[in-house]
């Protein structure tokens, strides 16, 4: 569930009316990150597809329009489906969301041996863009991948 506290700057409300005037898909949030040059868009259930378009068209478009490279991950209200979207393409087996004793959560995902480079991303980017969105929407403090 978004959370009331989420603040988006121009510049994201910019990215995400352009972004939905191109593919037509809705979209829930964006987060503009610099450090990595990328913009990443997360879009209404079911909507993936409609967001990349056919071949990849309007992620084409869009990122030559920005000069970032963009990623879309399928919200979802359940923590456990919503980080299983974020990390696609990687197969997750498993999510394990507990609270510890001082009320923090925490999340514990095993994705497959061979998919664990792509969960985690080159220079652990994926991982850590995980972390920032399971926060940022569950309050979720911290996530690791195994």
């Amino acid at each position: 569930m978004i959370t009331s506290g989420i603040k988006i700057t121009n510049d994201e409300m910019r990215y995400i009316a352009l972004f939905e005037s191109i593919s037509g898909a809705g979209v829930k949030d964006c987060i503009i990150d610099e450090e990595q040059e990328r913009a990443i868009f997360i879009v209404n259930k079911g909507q993936v597809g409609v967001a990349i378009g056919r071949g990849g068209r309007n992620i084409h478009t869009l990122e030559r329009m920005t000069g970032k490279k963009h990623e879309i991950i399928e919200y979802s209200e359940d923590p456990i489906q919503f980080i299983k979207n974020a990390l696609k393409p990687a197969t997750v087996r498993e999510v394990r969301v507990t609270e510890r004793m001082d009320g923090k959560k925490m999340a514990v995902v095993t994705v497959d041996q061979k998919d664990k480079g792509v969960a985690i991303g080159k220079n652990g980017k994926n991982a850590e863009r995980l972390r920032f969105l399971a926060k940022r929407y569950f309050d979720i403090q911290n996530v690791s991948i195994t």
